[in-house]
């Protein structure tokens, strides 16, 4: 049984992994049911994270932390 890390998975998933590892993940998916469940988990986390909406931050925001940062500088 192999120890697959998360890297691993994420780039079996995105299909950046290489042919071997591919098809190990595969094999052992069909022989490990928790394994099975922790890849299917993720992809519906990345299928989750690819429908977020992303927003800029304001303006008055932006404004907020160029104004820190430039204050943080003057008290070095």
């Amino acid at each position: 049984m192999h120890n697959f890390s998360q890297e691993q998975l994420i780039q079996y998933l995105y299909g950046e992994c290489s042919p071997i590892l591919k098809l190990a993940i595969e094999t052992s998916m069909k022989e490990n049911i928790a394994l099975d469940l922790e890849v299917k988990t993720l992809q519906r986390t990345i299928a989750q994270l690819d429908s977020l909406q992303l927003q800029s931050p304001s303006k008055d925001l932006v404004d907020k932390i160029m104004q820190y940062a430039i204050n943080s500088k003057k008290e070095e």
